[in-house]
């Protein structure tokens, strides 16, 4: 069973965020690492980072990742918009290295009309220049596996193999998160055992495990190929109970922190966590 968790909100500071996670029962949490709403944050301060760190220990969450605000877009063919997303992400990595988190998860980006081969050429190229200006030595840049809404790129293992495949700084420190949601309505089927060996066979293939470094655990309100992100609670959508059954029985992947998005809250992460835990087959 990979190290279960959930979202937790950073209001009051990012220091609570640890407590937060314990109280419904995370052994891992994932963080917004600044308010998502804008694009720029005060400094992180040394003791907040302290103090998060602590409460980590205290709490005993095992790992903490962070996800990107939602503004960020740097395949987008504006310059300015572009500018200010890679602003933004480099901002947002140099927070989650201080605070020492496992990685950043963020949405690879919209095409915006340019098409998919140079939208894909624009994220690594933006991608290329946020590494050359931050030195990762914790914190590993995650790209998510998207719905594929609109122009979003991100909906295919090959987008994903692609941009990595393009990148030429601390490529080491590139990885995939795979959400579940995002994935299924994407097209690619997990809801039997055989099902999601056929789809993590390919995923293997195509980018491979070693990228492989975080997961999103939602289950999906539409059908199979939607295209739509709508995440629904665990075995309540049209993946299902045996699906995530197969996940976090998955030894491969017993490491990682596979983090809900699920709705609800708090209360709801935390019958989500209860759900998850009693398909586990191995402690």
């Amino acid at each position: 069973m990979g190290i279960l968790g959930a979202h937790v909100s950073i209001s009051g500071g990012v220091y609570k965020a640890p407590a937060r996670g314990k109280e419904i029962g995370c052994d891992s949490i994932q963080i917004f690492t600044k308010n998502q709403r804008q694009w720029t944050a005060p400094p992180l301060s040394l003791k907040d980072a302290e103090l998060f760190k602590e409460e980590m220990k205290k709490n005993a969450i095992q790992v903490a990742i962070g996800h990107s605000s939602y503004l960020i877009n740097i395949g987008s063919p504006k310059d300015e918009l572009r500018k200010k997303s890679i602003d933004s992400l480099v901002i947002e990595l140099k927070r989650s290295e201080k605070l020492g988190l496992r990685a950043l998860v963020f949405h690879p980006g919209s095409h915006l009309g340019i098409g998919e081969t140079e939208g894909l050429k624009l994220i690594a190229e933006s991608l290329n220049t946020v590494l050359s200006r931050v030195t990762l030595r914790n914190t590993m840049v995650l790209l998510e596996t998207t719905a594929g809404q609109g122009t979003n790129l991100g909906y295919k293992f090959e987008h994903l193999a692609d941009i990595i495949d393009m990148i030429e700084i601390q490529k080491n420190m590139v990885g995939v998160c795979f959400d579940t949601c995002h994935a299924f309505s994407a097209g690619y089927d997990i809801r039997t055992v055989d099902a999601y060996n056929k789809t993590m066979d390919l995923f293997d293939e195509i980018i491979g495990f070693d990228k492989l470094k975080a997961f999103h655990l939602n289950d999906s309100k539409f059908d199979l190929g939607s295209r739509k992100d709508r995440h629904e609670h665990i075995g309540k959508g049209f993946i299902g109970l045996e699906g995530f059954k197969a996940i976090v029985n998955d030894r491969r992947f017993k490491t990682l922190p596979m983090v809900l998005e699920t709705p609800g809250g708090e209360a709801g992460y935390k019958e989500n966590l209860k759900v998850l835990r009693s398909l586990k087959e191995y402690e």
